[in-house]
């Protein structure tokens, strides 16, 4: 759920889960952005783009899975989202590089390969100042580059990324809090599962988790891709790409340990 006034965001929360419940789902609220094209109102976002070749630093090492190079899917300028993001970005990690395993290749190799194993991902950071474009190797996929804008939205979760200690909540009306969230706040979601997001929360209309949680909280939600018909990507039926981290390795800066998430109908 994505929300352009926070105070409304309040307001909504209160009046829909009554005030104590309203209070400790709006607390959850995390800041994101919506990746759309640029337009006279709402330019490029520094260098924040899908598609392209990497901006990698000189000598850094093209990412592999099983010997066959992964696909640069987006770039993030991290320095120009931080205004926003505030304390919610505790590091400064720059540009980030967001690979997944995307080759071209006959379907008969193409489905040999484990698209969800962790290796099929990396997200690597990189200095602005020393970052230079370097093109994927064949048979990775390249696409397109397309500059986004990032429009700063205040986020929620949605129910399956909430837990029955999160929120105050009747048991004897709700099997449990996603239950809830679920009844109470629906028609909020605006089904957003299929568009590109960064940070925040991530918007998923299926009937899982993204943010799992270890001793450190819920996972940090890093980027949201949907299919893109024009960009010419796609995950099985409606399907969205989810990148998360571990909330302790995010506040450390260690991008080594993101992980990507494919949920399809």
């Amino acid at each position: 759920m994505e929300f352009d006034d926070p105070a409304g965001m309040l307001r909504i929360c209160t009046e829909r889960l009554g005030e104590q419940a309203g209070r400790q789902f709006a607390a959850m609220a995390r800041r994101g952005f919506r990746l759309a094209p640029p337009a006279a109102d709402a330019p490029a976002t520094g260098r924040c783009r899908l598609g392209g070749p990497a901006l990698l630093e000189s000598g850094s090492l093209w990412p592999e899975f099983g010997g066959f190079p992964l696909s640069l899917h987006v770039v993030l300028d991290t320095d120009a989202l931080a205004p926003w993001l505030g304390d919610e970005l505790p590091t400064r990690p720059g540009l980030l590089n967001f690979f997944h395993l995307d080759l071209d290749l006959p379907f008969d190799e193409y489905r040999e390969l484990d698209l969800f194993a962790p290796e099929a991902c990396r997200v690597i950071p990189a200095d602005p100042a020393r970052a230079v474009e370097t093109t994927a190797p064949e048979p990775a996929r390249s696409y397109p580059a397309t500059p986004v804008h990032a429009a700063q939205v205040t986020m929620l979760p949605g129910c399956w990324d909430v837990e029955d200690g999160d929120v105050e909540f009747d048991r004897d009306e709700h099997w449990g809090a996603p239950s809830l969230i679920l009844d109470k706040m629906d028609g909020l979601d605006a089904n957003t599962a299929g568009g590109h997001r960064a940070f925040g929360w991530p918007d998923t209309s299926y009937a899982s988790r993204v943010t799992v949680r270890d001793a450190d909280g819920p996972a940090i939600h890093l980027l949201q891709l949907g299919e893109d018909a024009e960009l010419g990507w796609g995950w099985g039926d409606a399907g969205t790409m989810y990148f998360t981290i571990p909330a302790k390795a995010f506040a450390a800066g260690d991008f080594g340990k993101a992980e990507a998430n494919l949920r399809c109908c």
